[in-house]
């Protein structure tokens, strides 16, 4: 008996070969329908009641009632956010493992820790929260004892003693202390850096007078408004008009000062673009949410900047902090 063997022809191996890669990719597309099926962790690299944190907890309430899943916030602190970070970088692609974190942990740490375990590209930008200048604030006893008034009379002070002014920070390498650090540098004074686990921490050390000054967060505002804190200027190009008394860092003398920072969501790289798109429909709905925008509105200003335009600015970022890095020649293990 002879035996014929079966030959395919091109047409039928097509078939077979696009059959088989629906097959392959049914799986996927029906986790990317279904998507959330459990609960959602959003990770945050700063302890609870940080700047960061305080954002994130309103995503997630946010999230919660947009996606009808729990979504719980995983506080992971340490190395100025680069811990937690990290563990997302390295977390599947599947929606369900998030990130909130600030600009420093992205634009920034990846370029001056030298153990670092990830890179911008291992995220899929969500959207940008908000955005905010840093406002230059000291201990109104320390400045009064100094007759410090201005951002001018804080570089004149140094002047007079050398590394005398000591400023906090979230960390090293906190956009907070590069800022400082650059002014430092570009005013020829010597000053010490004293870094925090969070901004709010750095924040209650010059309350107490245990720090003399620091670029804070709007989170100064209420210790402001009552007094326990001086603000000397804005690091944005036009006043804040919480402080519409207090100048910018151009008109205090010092120009092209402009440094914001901001807060966004993050997913891992490599997770489908609808689910990518649905998260941020979902976190756009903060925008009809009283309580969410009043959260949001008190750390800096509410932006919600989509996937594609937050990408582009964070490259942005990422290259104009290098030239700052590589000029204050800041590298940490």
């Amino acid at each position: 008996m002879t035996t014929r063997h079966w030959h395919p022809t091109r047409r039928t191996a097509l078939a077979l070969c696009l059959a088989t890669s629906w097959l392959a990719a049914a799986p996927a597309h029906a986790q990317t329908d279904n998507w959330p099926a459990k609960s959602i962790r959003i990770i945050v690299g700063f302890p609870a009641g940080s700047f960061t944190d305080t954002i994130a907890r309103a995503v997630s309430n946010q999230l919660s009632k947009q996606l009808g899943q729990p979504v719980i916030v995983d506080n992971k602190p340490g190395a100025n956010g680069a811990i937690g970070v990290g563990e997302v970088a390295r977390s599947a692609p599947d929606g369900y493992t998030l990130l909130v974190t600030n600009s420093s942990s992205i634009t920034i740490n990846p370029q001056i820790y030298k153990k670092i375990t990830y890179q911008p590209k291992d995220f899929a930008p969500v959207t940008m929260l908000l955005d905010a200048p840093f406002i230059l604030t000291v201990n109104p006893g320390w400045a009064g004892k100094n007759q410090i008034r201005s951002a001018q009379d804080v570089i004149a002070y140094a002047k007079r003693n050398p590394d005398k002014i000591s400023y906090g920070s979230a960390g090293p390498g906190n956009i907070a202390h590069l800022a400082f650090a650059s002014w430092s540098n570009r005013t020829g004074v010597e000053t010490t850096h004293v870094p925090y686990k969070s901004a709010s921490q750095a924040q209650l050390a010059v309350l107490s007078g245990e720090l003399d000054i620091q670029f804070d967060t709007w989170s100064a505002l209420p210790q402001i408004t009552a007094g326990k804190l001086l603000p000397l200027a804005v690091t944005a190009p036009q006043r804040m008009k919480q402080l519409p008394n207090v100048p910018t860092m151009a008109e205090a003398g010092y120009a092209d000062f402009n440094v914001t920072f901001w807060a966004g969501l993050f997913a891992p790289a490599g997770t489908p673009p609808a689910i990518v798109s649905k998260l941020y429909e979902a976190t756009k709905g903060m925008l009809q949410d009283e309580h969410a925008r009043n959260v949001l509105n008190s750390q800096g200003d509410m932006v919600m900047l989509a996937p594609e335009p937050f990408a582009q600015r964070i490259a942005t970022e990422v290259a104009d902090w290098k030239q700052v890095i590589q000029r204050e020649a800041i590298s940490l293990d």
